[in-house]
């Protein structure tokens, strides 16, 4: 675990574990959204005060990308799980089962803090809008290679449209990620991912 010491606004200097506080602040982000979380919200989360989130994290927008840094590393590890199975089909399932799994985690709030931040940012906070979209690139890049190699084995018809299977997918997790985030049941978004590979091409 990192530690940082603080000096807080009276009295001696102070531990707090970096980690823990950055974990904190991840899920005020993922609760709120960028705009939503202010400054109060998360030195009260993280325990510590603002001298010290800028000294170990930088200013409101440097600690939400350390936080989406951990997002990406502890909540989207299905992602990379997923590209390894051996067939589309399999990696589609997998897919949209780790990320309902990611939304409906009793231990984290609901819904999907790419799609919270990537929808909800005003014009003040359209870097932060673009470092989102920039970072979802990425997966989606990697998972329409994933599909093309999979046509080129036979294992996808070779009249697949891979670039629409990817869009068409990615609409199914963030419509998960809005319904999660309005309540939607478990059961509910396990109806939604058994319809939707129904709708899979087969060979």
């Amino acid at each position: 675990m990192e530690t940082a010491v603080a000096q807080p606004a009276k009295g001696r200097p102070r531990e707090f574990c970096v980690d823990a506080a950055l974990a904190a602040a991840l899920r005020v982000f993922w609760s709120k959204g960028y705009e939503g979380a202010s400054l109060n919200d998360l030195t009260e989360a993280m325990g510590i005060t603002r001298p010290s989130l800028y000294a170990a994290f930088g200013n409101k927008e440097a600690l939400f990308r350390k936080a989406l840094d951990l997002y990406q590393e502890e909540k989207l590890c299905y992602v990379i799980a997923a590209l390894a199975h051996p067939t589309a089909r399999e990696v589609a399932r997998h897919l949209l089962c780790g990320s309902m799994e990611n939304q409906t985690s009793k231990d984290e709030p609901h819904g999907c803090l790419g799609v919270i931040s990537s929808v909800a940012c005003g014009a003040e906070a359209e870097s932060i809008r673009q470092e989102v979209l920039e970072r979802g690139k990425v997966a989606r890049v990697a998972l329409v290679e994933r599909f093309e190699r999979a046509k080129a084995e036979g294992d996808l018809p070779e009249t697949a449209d891979v670039e629409g299977l990817t869009s068409f997918l990615y609409a199914i997790m963030q419509g998960m990620a809005v319904q999660a985030g309005a309540g939607a049941t478990r059961a509910d978004l396990e109806r939604l991912i058994d319809t939707s590979m129904a709708m899979w091409p087969s060979k």
